[in-house]
């Protein structure tokens, strides 16, 4: 089931730029069914404290759909209803009604710093750092992810290991102010900033800029759930898999996508229609985002955001992917575990787990597609394990002989996965056909390790690929394992310097 997803012009760090193309669109679809009901504010000019509830726009937002309200950065807007991604509001200085996006704005002065990233885990702020146009000294501060209500700095720096980033925690103290270092506190992480930009005074660096921080990816339009085929154009075809194409499309004549496009025959509209209410639940940086579908006749669309690299496998065999070095392909393999320890937690399945079912985007992020579709396919040449579509060299023994699909057979497959990464592509069991494959299976086999192949990393392999199920580790442990890689035998932060 592997193909080329797709999601909106995105700028190196892989988050939407935005349009100029104010093309505005009348509502007309089925309801999304993950929109809950509105949470309208009994009194929406006050907060919880009695205050207005008062929101700064963090980017400009142009409208693009009937209904929405366009802002400038930094206009100020009162909310008058929140309702998941996108929320009533009125400006201040025109008066003027409609939606925003939830993303694009903060209530919390503190959001509007260009140095603060809420939300970001200490893995995603090295991400952040070490991407391309970030310096030595370039930094932000993030919640802290063990402390409710701390912070931490990080920092990008040079040592004899190359670009690295630094982790301070930034402590609190009772009267409210903060520090870093005992020796001098501050009343506010605005003087913390300014102080520690004039000179190092223990850190690895002073600090510079903040971290490069694009507009993020505007949610999906409101409601659009259903949407007419008329409102697709269907650009450049990407790839054809097993039971469909994938298309580079238009939605709306502003908007980029992947379209995949289901044969007709392969699976049941209302099967479709059931796992895809269930699949639009999922959401999670790490999975690709299904946006909407199209599914009144035959061929069924399926719309996803869209990923410029395309597949994992694709990527890897080329010369970009080629010049990936080992820490960056086992960060690849930390986020894949990521997003599958969310799809653990939710207690889905993904049941088709391998690098061409895995999309990349520009700023090499990795993002798990095609979850839940494995299940619904009607093609005996898919479903029976002696079919010629049947990915036997990534399926658990215990798939294949009963058809027993469980997260721990999705671990088994995540170490197939691990094999094609480390080896850039190459097909599991060379040599093998998938009869000798399964024979060999049930005496016990397993890949040898390439001379590639950290021996860390091959010890993770053979344990997602115990024999019993339930000997296999979760993904929220092997999330944690690969995350820490490189850094087991450190400590992630920094000493009070």
């Amino acid at each position: 089931m592997g193909c080329v997803g797709t999601k909106p012009e995105q700028d190196p760090i892989g988050k939407s730029m935005g349009n100029s193309d104010s093309f505005n669109q009348t509502p007309h679809y089925t309801k999304d069914p993950t929109s809950k009901a509105n949470k309208s504010l009994s009194n929406p000019t006050s907060g919880s404290d009695g205050s207005e509830n008062i929101a700064i726009a963090l980017y400009d937002y142009e409208a693009m759909h009937e209904g929405d309200l366009g802002f400038k950065k930094g206009e100020r807007l009162r909310i008058l209803q929140e309702s998941g991604e996108w929320w009533k509001a009125a400006s201040i200085s025109t008066g003027e009604e409609g939606y925003i996006p939830s993303n694009y704005v903060a209530k919390d002065t503190l959001e509007t710093e260009d140095w603060f990233f809420k939300g970001v885990s200490r893995k995603d702020a090295e991400r952040q750092l070490l991407a391309s146009g970030n310096k030595t000294g370039s930094f932000m501060i993030r919640d802290s992810e063990t402390t409710m209500g701390s912070y931490s700095l990080s920092v990008r720096d040079c040592d004899q290991t190359g670009d690295t980033v630094k982790h301070y925690k930034i402590r609190t103290l009772d009267n409210g102010g903060f520090y870093i270092s005992p020796r001098i506190t501050f009343n506010t992480l605005q003087d913390l900033v300014s102080h520690y930009k004039k000179q190092s005074d223990g850190l690895c660096q002073s600090l510079t800029n903040p971290c490069l921080s694009p507009k993020p990816e505007k949610p999906w339009e409101k409601d659009a759930w259903e949407i007419p085929r008329e409102s697709l154009k269907l650009d450049k075809r990407l790839g054809a898999g097993q039971f469909g194409e994938v298309w580079m499309a238009t939605y709306n004549k502003h908007t980029k996508v992947a379209v995949k496009t289901m044969k007709p025959g392969s699976m049941s509209v209302e099967a479709f229609l059931m796992e895809a209410n269930l699949m639009k639940t999922l959401q999670h940086d790490k999975l690709v985002r299904l946006n909407a579908v199209v599914t009144k006749e035959e061929p069924i669309y399926i719309i996803t955001e869209f990923m410029e690299k395309g597949s994992l496998l694709d990527f890897i065999k080329t010369d970009e992917g080629n010049r990936v070095q080992l820490p960056k392909l086992i960060d690849f393999s930390a986020q894949i575990a990521e997003g599958m320890a969310y799809i653990e937690q939710r207690n889905y399945i993904h049941r088709d787990l391998r690098a061409a079912n895995i999309l990349v985007n520009k700023s090499l992020v990795c993002k798990i597609a095609d979850f839940g579709l494995a299940r619904i396919i009607e093609d005996n040449e898919y479903t029976a394990r002696e079919g010629a579509k049947f990915p036997i060299k990534w399926t658990a023994p215990e798939a294949i002989n009963y058809g027993s699909f469980t997260i721990k057979s999705d671990v088994w497959s995540f170490g197939i996965l691990l094999t094609e990464i480390i080896s850039y592509g190459r097909t599991p069991y060379p040599g093998m056909t998938n009869p000798e494959v399964i024979r060999a299976l049930e005496r016990g086999y397993r890949m040898q390790r390439l001379d590639s192949c950290p021996q860390e990393l091959y010890d993770i392999m053979l344990e997602c690929w115990k024999n019993k199920p339930e000997d296999r580790p979760t993904f929220e442990y092997l999330q944690s394992v690969l995350e820490d890689f490189y850094t087991a035998t450190e400590s992630q932060y920094q000493q009070q310097p």
